[in-house]
């Protein structure tokens, strides 16, 4: 007879599978004691669940996934129409994940009849909601505990970052919740409160089973267990930092000091009364200290990492604090009233402003300094023009198969793809084709060309596989830009700052040199209009660190055009533009400035101050409304639409801004509490790619999107400006994700570039950021119910 400990070091071993241990029938159902919302709701009549494994070493989940009866698919499909077919191939409604963490309290009971029950908490519900794994009765109980070892070892391996080999039995103790009640998912009125906290009325048969099949490895049943150390251990904070010597005080506030706690997803007072001060320590160093009663809380040097967040309604402020081992925490600081927290804001903001540009806050000027308090703080943006009462309806996709992933393949062979090719490389940039549905990968100095099909996939057509100058020499392109109508592509070597190269897509080399100009470099290039790339426009823009001109390869010599240049004095630091489907001009800087101009060779018409971090990528709506600005930590959208004085109704781009009426930048992050968590999950920190609108000439733009570390995420246009809380939606992948970008004409779709791989996704896959889409990689596939049955076990 095999000993549980004995069978999950079997199973967990068995690293070619996915799926750990599966339950291949039962129902679920959503349990809510002590809710008004209605007692008991079936989720899935037919259902399996299987504990599987993530990409992330020591992360598991629980999956639910409902099963099909033969032909229900496709009468469900009939009823839905395609679109709700499709919807139900990326949404849950055939598969609910969880976390296996110790917050679930994931626990078993076998009833009267010999029933078996598994039941956890639903995180994302009120307090006493349950989730109950109903098994059908074919099940063992046999089965039934070695699921629930299975869980168990899984939290233990979650918490403690180490194989479950090494699990001793007093470790394992504390996973244990079989002295918590599981309520009927079937009962006629719901119990009182007390009934379901009190301990069950006797032993349950699945402890008798576990204790006799692991007798001979524990040397007591960890499922007698009745302390109350099972309940999970709120989050704990970290040891305070050593306090550096100030040399002034910028601001000193009481408030209340909350933590947010990983376990049950929400904010713990830690103390009703602390002190907060923001201090100069140091030239251009500044530090925030939190203190209680005889108690140093926490101290950090104040930086854009913090990630600030002001929320006046709530009277809060909502910052990241790290610790020296990389370890990432969320806090609150809660203020008695607005006035208290407009102080501190200001006080810190000056800190975080001087810390970034080495300029004292004070030499700025008033309205300067309101747009950058502005930018940190939880506000709605005016747009009576876009915004709908009713509530944003989810995106829906069209039908389509399942969406592949395509990596590269020297011979073209669709038989051949390698998962990781040997080559030393990995893919860095992303170019969708506007004209002819292609998308070019660079790898090194290798060109992936891939087709979009008419179902929403990527098809492997050729590998452009060197890429070399003229001359011969072998050349990983820094950048590339599509052209001419998608049949040439412009590309830079970072070795030789002066000039471009143009290849020729249709024969698959690099066929011209243009030498821009002498002295001046090109830091970056854009096209010159948004679209200009499906028609056969020849000139586009160039900068360098402090000047912007027009690029025209048919010019002999030198190409850039001189009457277009505008050279400023001053290093400017330019780092990205981009153009408006009329031609208007933004151009951003790593100061975190941005100008706008109307036209090349001219001033700009409007300057927006910096916030004080680097820009890295810059697009614009088509008509000129919306710019979206790319920092490392967080991203802006910027109004341009001037809504009063003279020249109401009229872009940034257009007529300058009044100094009194500068645009209200809209600071896009992730939530403090999310940051905390996907810093918890990756031990990386933010550091986003260039955002992008969907982009369609016909299209308006409606969502954005960028990546940090493995996940991507898109906003929802009408929900950030609406105001509401997390208007995003994150998906996650097993490797980080180096590029991507909107399928063109298309919201629906994104394609994404990892190191190795190529795909295109559906937006509709994308979830809302919880701790289960947070800590693992989404996986899923509709599954039959034959498919369950009969798969080994």
């Amino acid at each position: 007879m095999f000993m549980l400990r004995n069978v999950t070091k079997y199973l967990f071993g068995d690293t070619s599978k996915e799926s750990i241990v599966e339950i291949p029938q039962g129902q679920l159902y959503l349990v809510r004691p002590l809710s008004p919302k209605g007692y008991s709701e079936l989720i899935f009549k037919d259902a399996a669940a299987s504990i599987r494994r993530t990409g992330q070493e020591y992360q598991y989940q629980l999956v639910v996934q409902r099963a099909y009866e033969e032909g229900e698919e496709e009468l469900l499909a009939e009823e839905d129409g395609e679109d709700g077919t499709a919807d139900a191939l990326t949404t849950d409604k055939d598969e609910k994940t969880f976390l296996l963490d110790q917050g679930l309290h994931f626990r078993s009971e076998i009833r009267e009849g010999g029933e078996a029950v598994f039941a956890w908490r639903d995180l994302s519900g009120d307090p006493g909601d349950l989730y109950e794994f109903v098994c059908d009765r074919s099940v063992h109980a046999g089965e039934v505990g070695t699921f629930e070892m299975v869980a168990i070892k899984c939290q233990y391996e979650r918490k403690f970052r180490r194989p479950q080999e090494a699990a001793t039995e007093k470790e394992l103790r504390q996973f244990n919740f079989t002295d918590q009640t599981i309520p009927s998912a079937s009962a006629v009125a719901s119990p009182t409160k007390a009934a379901i906290d009190s301990p069950p009325p006797k032993p349950r048969a699945i402890e008798d089973s576990l204790a006799r099949q692991t007798k001979k490895d524990m040397s007591s049943n960890i499922s007698k267990k009745r302390s109350s150390d099972k309940e999970v251990a709120p989050t704990a904070a970290p040891p305070s930092a050593s306090v550096p010597t100030a040399t002034e005080i910028l601001t000193q506030e009481h408030a209340e000091l909350h933590l947010f706690d990983f376990a049950s997803g929400s904010f713990m007072l830690q103390d009703p009364s602390v002190k907060a001060s923001v201090s100069e320590t140091g030239k251009w160093q500044y530090w925030l200290q939190i203190t209680g009663q005889g108690k140093e809380w926490l101290g950090q040097p104040v930086i854009a990492d913090i990630n600030p967040v002001f929320n006046f309604e709530y009277l809060s402020f909502i910052f990241n604090h790290y610790t020296d081992d990389g370890s990432a925490y969320s806090w609150l600081l809660r203020f008695k009233d607005q006035e208290t927290e407009e102080r501190f804001q200001e006080g810190l903001m000056q800190a975080l402003w001087e810390q970034l540009n080495e300029v004292k806050w004070t030499k700025t000027t008033d309205d300067d300094r309101q747009y950058v308090l502005d930018a940190f703080q939880d506000l709605t943006m005016e747009d009576a023009e876009n915004l709908e009462k009713e509530e944003v309806e989810e995106d829906e996709v069209e039908p389509d198969d399942s969406q592949r992933t395509e990596e590269y393949d020297s011979d073209e062979s669709a038989d051949d793809v390698v998962t990781k090719p040997d080559d030393g490389d990995i893919n860095s940039q992303l170019a969708v084709g506007y004209k002819h549905d292609r998308s070019f990968v660079v790898r090194g100095s290798k060109i992936g060309v891939f087709k979009h099909t008419p179902n929403n996939n990527l098809e492997f057509s050729t590998n452009i596989s060197k890429v070399e100058t003229p001359g011969g020499k072998l050349f990983n392109p820094k950048k590339v830009m599509l052209h001419a109508e998608d049949t040439d592509m412009i590309l830079q070597d970072a070795d030789n700052p002066h000039s471009l190269y143009r290849m020729d897509l249709e024969y698959g080399k690099v066929v011209d040199e243009w030498k821009v100009h002498d002295d001046i470099q090109v830091k970056n290039f854009a096209p010159e209009k948004k679209f200009a790339q499906m028609t056969g426009e020849q000139t586009f823009l160039g900068l360098s660190h402090n000047a912007l001109y027009r690029v025209d390869p048919r010019l002999s010599g030198n190409k850039m055009v001189d009457s277009d240049l505008k050279q400023y004095t001053s290093k400017n630091a330019f780092s990205t533009a981009a153009t408006t489907e009329k031609g208007y001009i933004a151009v951003a800087s790593d100061k975190g400035d941005i100008r706008m101009f109307d036209k090349l060779g001219l001033r700009a018409k409007s300057a927006l101050p910096a916030l004080g971090d680097p820009i890295t990528g810059l697009d614009v709506s088509a008509d000129g409304r919306w710019i979206l600005a790319t920092c490392r930590t967080y991203i802006l959208l910027i109004d341009a639409l001037q809504k009063e004085g003279k020249n109401e109704g009229k872009l940034g781009f257009e007529k300058g801004f009044a100094k009194d009426s500068k645009p209200q930048p809209r600071r896009l992050t992730l939530s403090p509490s999310h940051v905390a968590q996907f810093q918890y999950e990756t031990k990386t920190p933010l550091s986003f790619t260039p955002a992008r609108f969907n982009a369609g000439v016909d299209d308006k733009e409606t969502s954005i999107i960028t990546a940090t570390g493995p996940f991507i995420v898109t906003w929802n246009m009408k929900k950030v400006l609406a105001g509401k809380k997390d208007p995003y939606t994150i998906k996650r992948y097993e490797e980080e994700v180096k590029a991507d970008d909107f399928k063109y004409g298309s919201d629906k779709n994104v394609i994404v570039a990892l190191p190795n791989e190529v795909n295109m996704v559906a937006k509709q896959s994308f979830k809302k950021p919880t701790r289960e889409s947070i800590a693992a990689t989404p996986t899923g596939r509709r599954i039959m119910r034959s498919d369950v049955v009969n798969s080994p076990y």
